[in-house]
């Protein structure tokens, strides 16, 4: 049975203990955020189970029968992919599967087609087809839970969205906590000899409660991604020696040695002038940096490292794919990894790896002619900040401790959804007319000193927040003011 606006306002705690203003700024938060919500629930919920989902999507493609004879070299597969390829397609990078029954993937860039991606059968050497990158079923779900495939207004966006699920996070916690040992007892269970709005107000903060360390991991853990504050988090780290290690976010132009090029020739070219960049060193360091590399998955912590240079120069005697392989394959990696190729003379070869457990991510520079390693990054070589982060992304994406791992993003990912739904009932079942139904305001505002400083604290730190907790304050008071008064 449904419950008038005004009824269920009146239930609400008349005390001066900022109870009205919580609930206020709770429903604002949850106002904003509820739609997106079920959105990153869904689209995180899908992303989190990619590696069993993506096989049964494209099992032609992706999955082929393991056979005594040996796999044919990675080199003699790529031949058979760029083949297959048009002629102006250039090889960016290769995905070292670490399965036998899986099938050898090499990712092709076709002018004004995008990149795609061609599945090779490794031990018969035939082609099963090709898929696009931005296109297949898995990109697009991480593009809609990023940015909801908006670009960068999509991005901030979502930013801001994880922002104001903090708020709501920390409102309903204070709207939840009850008063008295014996109410705390049943306050982790929802009443079930309750109805109407009372039974969803009830089932919806015992929800909430349980859910709420697990969310605001989750929120704090994606934030470091995001377009606007997670690129900021990242430079902050660096320059205060906490995210990568000195020297490799752009600090350290390396080039392969180009065959017949003298030495001379190459310092000049890796040296700048005192003053200003040689232009060669301009024309060779347009800015990359590893998140731009054709890569599926860059550890954080090396994301804005500057790739060595690109610039054309005098070919050479390349080393084969194989040999990087057996590289790695030294250095106690199997598999699960991925290769950029070096795309003029004198670029590198960039293995990105990318494990469950951060402690063993690596990200590698080879030279193309000798197999010299230029650059070794570890995650010994984080600082603190990276470190975190790279524990709380495999956390995040469910990669950390397995199927359990997955399953537990998973039951937070559906609770936050079932949050959105049951609050959209709540509101549903007390709505007034022809008004948003914002609960009413203190007739005596408490100072609530903690709570202001608290929201102060969150729009310095977070100041894309901050900028619209300005704008809500200013539309309550200018737009809102009237229903309140309607409804005190």
């Amino acid at each position: 049975m449904s419950t008038t606006f005004k009824d269920a306002t009146a239930t609400a705690p008349k005390t001066g203990n900022g109870y009205r203003t919580l609930w206020r700024w709770h429903f604002y938060a949850a106002l904003f955020v509820m739609p997106f919500l079920v959105v990153l629930a869904i689209t995180g919920t899908l992303y989190c189970f990619q590696p069993q989902i993506e096989p049964l999507l494209y099992p032609h493609r992706m999955i082929v029968q393991p056979e005594a004879a040996p796999k044919l070299s990675q080199d003699a597969l790529l031949a058979r992919a760029q083949a297959a390829m048009p002629a102006n397609a250039q090889a960016t990078s290769v995905r070292v599967p670490n399965a036998p029954d899986r099938s050898a993937e090499f990712v092709f860039r076709v002018p004004q087609q995008g990149s795609q991606s061609v599945y090779v059968n490794p031990y018969s050497g035939d082609v099963l087809g090709t898929l696009s990158i931005d296109n297949r079923f898995m990109q697009v779900t991480r593009m809609l839970h990023r940015k909801l495939l908006l670009g960068k207004f999509g991005e901030l966006l979502m930013e801001l969205v994880a922002c104001w699920t903090l708020v709501m996070i920390g409102t309903g916690i204070a709207l939840w906590w009850p008063q008295g040992a014996a109410r705390m007892s049943r306050a982790f269970v929802p009443d079930l000899t309750l109805t109407g709005r009372a039974f969803w107000k009830s089932l919806h903060a015992s929800i909430g409660i349980w859910l709420a360390i697990g969310a605001a991991a989750f929120v704090l853990s994606g934030l470091p991604w995001t377009g606007s504050w997670g690129q900021g988090l990242k430079s902050l780290s660096t320059r205060a020696n906490l995210g990568a290690p000195e020297g490799s976010w752009g600090g350290l132009p390396l080039r392969s040695a180009v065959p017949g090029q003298s030495a001379s020739a190459q310092t000049q070219t890796h040296t700048p002038s005192a003053g200003h960049h040689h232009m060669s060193e301009m024309e060779s360091m347009p800015g990359m940096t590893m998140d731009d590399m054709p890569l599926a998955n860059v550890p954080w912590a090396v994301g804005a490292v500057k790739v060595p240079s690109l610039a054309a120069g005098e070919s050479g005697a390349r080393i084969g794919i194989d040999r990087v392989i057996g590289m790695m394959r030294r250095e106690g990696i199997d598999g699960g990894y991925e290769i950029a190729l070096p795309r003029s003379a004198d670029g590198v070869y960039t293995v990105s790896y990318f494990p469950a457990d951060p402690k063993a991510e690596r990200t590698i520079y080879i030279d193309q002619y000798s197999g010299a390693v230029m650059k070794d990054i570890r995650y010994e070589d984080y600082g603190a900040v990276s470190k975190a982060v790279s524990y709380g992304t495999a956390l995040h994406m469910g990669r950390y401790f397995g199927l359990a791992n997955q399953i537990i993003c998973a039951a937070i990912s559906l609770g936050l959804a079932s949050l959105a739904v049951t609050g959209f009932v709540m509101w549903w079942k007390r709505r007034p007319a022809k008004s948003v139904g914002a609960p009413s305001r203190e007739r005596a505002a408490p100072p609530m000193r903690g709570w202001k400083a608290g929201m102060v604290l969150l729009a310095v730190i977070f100041p894309l927040m901050g900028a619209t907790m300005i704008a809500v304050w200013l539309a309550d008071r200018a737009v809102f003011r009237p229903y309140a008064r309607q409804t005190s």
